[in-house]
C-alpha cells in the first residue's frame, strides 16, 4: 500500500506542479462565461434586415402579412420602392427584386406576394442564398395570413380570431412524484439535468484524464521508466498508483470547478429569482434521497473502468500513432452513450436505452442520467453490480497487461494477451 501511495502522488504531483495544468483548469469556466457573454453580445448586435413587400394578389394582404413578419424581432418591412411599387406582373417583379437584393442593392430582402392554388403564396428573394431564417419567417407569416384568410372566408369574425391567437394555453402539470405531491416546479425538473451533466462531466472526465493517464504511461515506456519502476513495485500497485494519482488530479479538477459553481450559485441567489433556490433544494433531495451515492457509484466505477483500459493500453505503445490505432475502438464505443442520452433524458424508460444500461461500458454514463427518474431499485442494484464485476475483471486484465505490455519492446500483439490471460509465458 505504501509503494501505491507513493506512486499515486508521484503521479498527482507530476501535474499539479505545472503552470499549464492550472492555466487550463481555470481557463475552462472562464471560456465558458466568456462565450455566454458572447453569443448574447452577438444576438443583441445584429442589424435588422431590410424588407419590402410587394402585394400582386390584388386582395391588399400586404399590411396584414408585414404586420406578422414584425414578430421575428430581425426583420425590418420597409416600402417598397417606387421601381418595385410599379411593377405589375411577376416577371417585371423578380427582375427588379434581383437588382435590389442584388451586391450593390440597397435591400436585404424582397418578398412577391402571388395568388396561388386558393391561397396566397410567396416569392423570397433575398441577398444571401443561405438566408434560412428569413425563409422560415416568410413561411410563417404567410401560414398565418392564409390561415386568417380561410377563416374569414367561413365567417369568422377577424377580432375573434385576433383574441383567438392572442389567448395562450395554460397547462399545469401534476404529479405525485413531485417534492409537494402536486404541481411539477423547477425543482422536481432539476434532478434530471443533474444526472445528465454529471454523466457528460464523466465522459469529458474520461476523455481527458485516462487521455492524461496513457500518455504518462506510453512516454515512461518509452524512456524505460516502467522498467526500472516495476523492479520495485508489482504491476498491479503500479498501475493502481498511477489510475489513484490520476483521479486525484480529476478530483482537484472537480473540487475547482465546483467551487466556481459554488460562487456562481451564490451570485445567482443575491440576485434573486427562482433557479438558484431551485437547484438548491434539487441538491438537497438527491442528498436526502441517497440518490447521490449511486450517481458517485457510477461515476467512480465508469472512471476506474477506463482509466485501467487505457493504461494498459499506453503499456503497449510507444508512440502516438500506435496508440490511435488502439484507441479507435474505444471512442466509437464512447461516442454511443453521447446519443443515447438525449433519449434517456426524454424517455429514461425507453426499451432501447434500458437495455443499454446493463452494457457496464454504457451502465455509469445513462444509469447516471437515468437515476433521477427513479427506475426500479433492481435495475440500479443490478446494473451497478453488473459494473462493479465487470470493472474488477477489467483492472485484473488491465495488470495483466499492463505488466506484459511494460516489458515488451513489441507491438501490440492479442495471441500475447490471451496467453496471458489463460496463465501462458508466467
Amino acid at each position: 500500500m505504501r509503494r501505491l501511495l507513493l506512486i499515486a502522488r508521484r503521479e498527482y504531483l507530476a501535474y499539479v506542479r505545472t503552470v499549464g495544468f492550472w492555466l487550463s483548469l481555470i481557463a475552462l469556466p472562464l471560456v465558458a462565461v466568456g462565450s455566454g457573454f458572447f453569443v448574447a453580445l452577438m444576438e443583441n448586435s445584429g442589424e435588422a434586415r431590410e424588407m419590402a413587400v410587394l402585394d400582386l394578389t390584388g386582395q391588399a394582404v400586404g399590411p396584414a402579412f408585414a404586420r406578422s413578419l414584425d414578430d421575428p424581432g430581425d426583420i425590418d418591412v420597409v416600402a417598397p420602392p417606387p421601381e418595385l411599387a410599379g411593377a405589375s406582373d411577376i416577371d417585371g417583379a423578380d427582375n427588379v427584386a434581383r437588382g435590389l437584393v442584388g451586391e450593390d442593392g440597397p435591400l436585404d430582402a424582397v418578398v412577391i406576394l402571388t395568388p396561388g392554388d386558393g391561397a396566397v403564396a410567396a416569392r423570397y428573394w433575398a441577398a444571401r442564398a443561405s438566408d434560412q431564417d428569413g425563409e422560415q419567417a416568410v413561411s410563417g407569416a404567410l401560414s398565418e395570413l392564409n390561415r386568417t384568410q380561410a377563416l374569414v372566408a367561413l365567417g369568422v369574425d377577424p377580432a375573434t380570431i385576433d383574441r383567438i391567437d392572442q389567448a395562450e394555453p395554460a397547462v399545469t402539470m401534476l404529479s405525485p412524484a413531485s417534492a409537494s405531491g402536486g404541481e411539477v416546479s423547477l425543482q422536481d425538473r432539476l434532478p434530471g439535468l443533474i444526472g445528465f451533466i454529471v454523466a457528460m462531466m464523466l465522459w469529458s472526465l474520461i476523455l481527458t484524464g485516462a487521455s492524461i493517464l496513457l500518455n504518462s504511461v506510453m512516454e515512461e515506456k518509452a524512456n524505460r521508466v516502467l522498467e526500472v519502476l516495476l523492479s520495485s513495485a508489482s504491476a498491479t500497485e503500479l498501475l493502481a498508483g498511477k489510475i489513484l494519482g490520476v483521479a486525484l488530479v480529476t478530483l482537484t479538477v472537480l473540487l475547482v470547478w465546483g467551487g466556481f459553481g459554488a460562487a456562481a450559485l451564490s451570485f445567482a441567489a443575491q440576485q434573486g429569482g427562482d433557479f438558484a433556490p431551485a437547484l438548491s433544494g434539487a441538491l438537497a433531495g438527491l442528498a436526502r434521497d441517497g440518490l447521490w451515492l449511486w450517481l458517485v457509484g457510477y461515476f467512480v466505477g465508469g472512471y476506474l473502468m477506463y482509466a485501467a483500459v487505457f493504461a494498459a493500453i499506453g503499456s503497449f505503445c510507444e508512440t502516438p500513432r500506435e496508440a490511435q490505432t488502439l484507441i479507435g475502438p474505444i471512442m466509437m464505443v464512447l461516442i454511443i452513450p453521447v446519443f443515447v442520452l438525449q433519449f434517456a433524458m426524454r424517455d429514461p424508460d425507453l426499451a432501447i436505452v434500458k437495455t443499454l444500461s446493463w452494457v457496464p461500458f454504457f451502465t455509469p454514463f445513462l444509469m447516471s442520467a437515468r437515476a433521477p427518474s427513479g427506475p426500479p431499485l433492481y435495475e440500479m442494484t443490478g446494473t451497478l453490480a453488473v459494473m462493479v464485476a465487470f470493472t474488477v475483471l477489467i483492472v485484473w486484465l488491465a495488470a495483466k497487461a499492463f505488466r506484459a505490455g511494460a516489458l515488451s519492446t513489441g507491438k501490440f500483439d492479442w495471441r500475447g494477451i490471451v496467453g496471458l490471460v489463460r496463465g501462458e509465458g508466467r
